[in-house]
């Protein structure tokens, strides 16, 4: 039996994986979690077999999220199902840790062949993450220009294009100002950009930033 952690903080979307998962006799979803700190709480103190998770959550998220998963436990799999598309998040989810990485949007039936694959020790990657994966590893021109940044400071802009002012920043990433200041001009360097302005048109035209949740 594969013992499932699902983390979303939406019980609506819990409750349909749940419902999936619940055809399979070969799998069970054996504990539930609505935010990034229960997340951890729960695998530092239970045994599961894979963990369902999507990228954005209160408390920790994210790819901070997969990483202190795999420090704490690192023979659990973590399979990401997020609505973000492939091309914005899933190699950098791979990288943190991640065994797999899925769309919300993806066949009930894949998140069932995903889960069994993961928890036999395998990898999960769809036709277009395994080409994205190839490309940054040949380390090609044509990659987009948020592929140069740090994962911190991939999230220092997806918060600043979230509207988040420096000093909101620091409190949520637990830096100083100064740091967050640092992390813009290198962002801004990196990407080629002269103003903030610039930042969030790019992540809102690049599909970078949450969308507002609705409701559950």
């Amino acid at each position: 039996m594969i013992r499932v952690l699902v983390a979303d903080d939406h019980a609506i979307v819990r409750e349909g994986l749940k419902q999936i998962l619940a055809k399979h006799r070969d799998i069970a979803v054996t504990g539930e979690a609505a935010n990034g700190n229960d997340v951890l709480q729960m695998v530092r103190t239970q045994e599961w077999d894979v963990l369902v998770t999507d990228m954005s959550m209160p408390g920790r998220n994210g790819l901070e999220l997969i990483k202190l998963v795999k420090e704490a436990r690192p023979g659990l799999p973590v399979l990401v199902l997020s609505m973000y598309g492939e091309e914005q998040f899933a190699v950098r989810a791979i990288r943190a840790g991640a065994s797999g990485y899925l769309n919300k949007e993806s066949a009930s039936d894949q998140l069932v062949i995903a889960i069994r694959k993961v928890a036999s020790g395998g990898v999960f990657v769809s036709p277009a993450v395994a080409e994205a994966m190839f490309h940054k590893l040949r380390g090609d021109a044509a990659a987009p220009p948020h592929e140069q940044l740090s994962d911190r400071e991939f999230q220092v802009l997806r918060l600043i294009a979230a509207g988040k002012s420096s000093n909101e920043i620091a409190s949520e990433l637990v830096l100083s100002p100064k740091t967050v200041s640092t992390h813009k001009t290198h962002i801004l360097e990196k990407m080629r950009m002269s103003n903030q302005a610039e930042l969030i048109r790019y992540a809102i035209e690049n599909n970078l930033v949450d969308a507002p949740k609705q409701g559950g």
